[in-house]
């Protein structure tokens, strides 16, 4: 789950990470009042849940409290595009109105999973800022990287390395440590996939301040933070996967144009490296699951079908837990209920599988039956 900057920026004032002072505007009124609060100048950044907002226009400098108004009536309402939004952008509902920073350095601090270690590994850069992308594509070893024994923490000769290698004089040493400390206690407490500051300034008057804060929370922990839980913010998902997610299905809409049922996410990935293997491309990530019933296979499928970039699907079926004609029954249901005609390709194994194909012969649904995999995608990928 991912949350605003504003609602991390606070996570990280609790932890005792220095933040500048701002206020959450979602008027232009009140933006204007904000920035007339921080002495007349201010940094306008439109709240949204993707990164790239300098590129995209959303983050801009208010040197008047009129112009604060004028920068905050431009941005909420609208859709901002990023590079990490795509062309349809991500709805500005809010904007955060915070003090302007005296900049003498921008540095990138992130603690992140380290999937080869299987542990936590804080991430350091001398190169923050807008263009820290490029930075780890160009020069990935101006990143340096530390793994954290989980048992020990973040180690004090750790933070001394770093330091030393982000060039900081020894008199931010303790403020240093006090601003990595922190945040791995927050990234550890908090059970969060990601927490990151870029860029982590140090300002002329030689402070560290984190001048912007990303959190990503594990989805499956949130059951043990509800009051992180809260933090959500519907308007920033995809409203497929909010509906898929009310219904324990594992979706993820993805760009193309082929619909996926699947049960089993190793299944699932491997459908779709087939499927882009014959040329076509994946409309979702959906793993129905093993226990479904018709009425979850049916609503797998109406979600499936409610995506307006879908015009073709592909079943990919190993009837084990979830038997063969139990998924043949709710993928007749969802198409008989929306009305659909869109072609169907299915490969089914496994459980009551000849039951299944007879389902869906009968059903009078354009079905095209496959053997293997490489056969299914060949089908799918041949319908024009």
């Amino acid at each position: 789950m991912k949350v605003h900057e504003y609602q991390a920026k606070a996570l990280f004032s609790r932890y005792g990470i220095p933040v500048p002072k701002g206020q959450v505007a979602a008027t232009p009124a009140q933006a204007a009042d904000a920035t007339a609060s921080l002495g007349g100048r201010s940094v306008v950044k439109a709240q949204v849940h993707a990164g790239g907002r300098g590129h995209g226009g959303g983050i801009k400098v208010a040197g008047s409290p009129e112009e604060a108004r004028d920068i905050a009536a431009s941005l909420l309402g609208s859709n901002l595009v990023t590079p990490q939004t795509g062309a349809q952008g991500a709805p500005v509902s809010q904007v955060l109105v915070e003090e302007t920073a005296e900049i003498a350095r921008e540095l990138y601090l992130a603690i992140t999973i380290d999937r080869g270690h299987g542990r936590p590994a804080i991430l350091a850069s001398a190169s923050g800022g807008m263009d820290i992308e490029e930075v780890a594509a160009s020069a990935p070893q101006a990143i340096i990287s530390e793994v954290i024994d989980p048992v020990l923490g973040l180690m004090p000769y750790q933070i001394r390395r770093l330091s030393s290698l982000l060039g900081l004089d020894s008199g931010l040493t303790p403020a240093a440590s006090r601003v990595m400390t922190s945040l791995y206690r927050l990234f550890v407490e908090n059970d969060c996939s990601l927490a990151e500051i870029n860029p982590l300034v140090v300002t002329t008057a030689g402070e560290l301040v984190a001048l912007d804060a990303k959190i990503n929370l594990e989805d499956d922990s949130l059951f043990r933070h509800p009051g992180l839980k809260e933090l959500t913010d519907p308007s920033q998902e995809d409203e497929l996967e909010i509906r898929a997610s009310g219904l324990s299905i594992a979706y993820v809409k993805l760009d193309g144009n082929v619909g996926c049922l699947v049960n089993g996410a190793g299944l699932a990935m491997a459908t779709m490296d087939v499927i882009r293997a014959q040329g076509a491309e994946a409309a979702n990530f959906l793993d129905v699951g093993g226990g479904a019933t018709v009425e979850k296979v049916a609503s797998a499928v109406e979600i499936i079908l409610a995506d307006d970039k879908v015009d073709r699907v592909l079943v990919n079926i190993f009837g084990g837990i979830l038997r063969c004609d139990i998924a043949a029954e709710g993928i007749v249901k969802a198409y008989r209920d929306r009305g659909s005609s869109l072609p169907v390709v299915v490969r089914m194994l496994g459980t009551n599988v000849d039951q299944g194909k007879t389902i869906l012969r009968d059903s009078g649904l354009p079905v095209t039956f496959a053997d293997t995999l490489t056969e299914a995608a060949e089908a799918i990928a041949g319908i024009h």
